[in-house]
C-alpha cells in the first residue's frame, strides 16, 4: 500500500471514530435530558396532587405574607411564601445539576 492509500485509510478511521463518539455523547445527552424531562414530570405530578387533595392549603397564608384590605383596595404580597418556592427550587436545581 502507498503512503498516500495509509494516509487515506488512516483518515477514514479516525472519521469513523470520530462519527460514533460523536453518536455515543449525542445519544448520552438524550438520555440525561429525558431523565430530567421524567423528573420534572414527576415533579408536577406530584405538586398537583398536593394542590388538589388541599394539602397546600396552608401556603399564601404564612406569617410575612402581607395582605392588605380595604373598600376599594386589595393587595396581596406573597414574600415568605416566594421565599419559600425560591428555596424549594433552589434546592432541587442544584441536586438535578450534581447527579445528573
Amino acid at each position: 500500500m502507498s503512503d498516500d492509500q495509509s494516509a487515506s485509510v488512516l483518515a477514514c478511521e479516525r472519521a469513523t471514530e470520530t462519527v460514533a463518539l460523536q453518536s455515543r455523547s449525542t445519544t448520552l445527552m438524550n438520555r440525561q435530558f429525558g431523565v430530567l424531562v421524567v423528573v420534572a414530570g414527576v415533579f408536577l405530578i406530584g405538586l398537583g396532587i398536593l394542590i388538589y387533595s388541599g394539602a397546600m392549603g396552608w401556603f399564601g397564608k404564612l406569617p410575612g405574607d402581607i395582605r392588605y384590605r380595604s373598600d376599594h383596595v386589595q393587595f396581596y404580597a406573597p414574600i415568605v411564601s416566594m421565599l419559600i418556592i425560591s428555596l424549594v427550587l433552589s434546592l432541587l436545581f442544584y441536586l438535578l445539576r450534581r447527579f445528573f
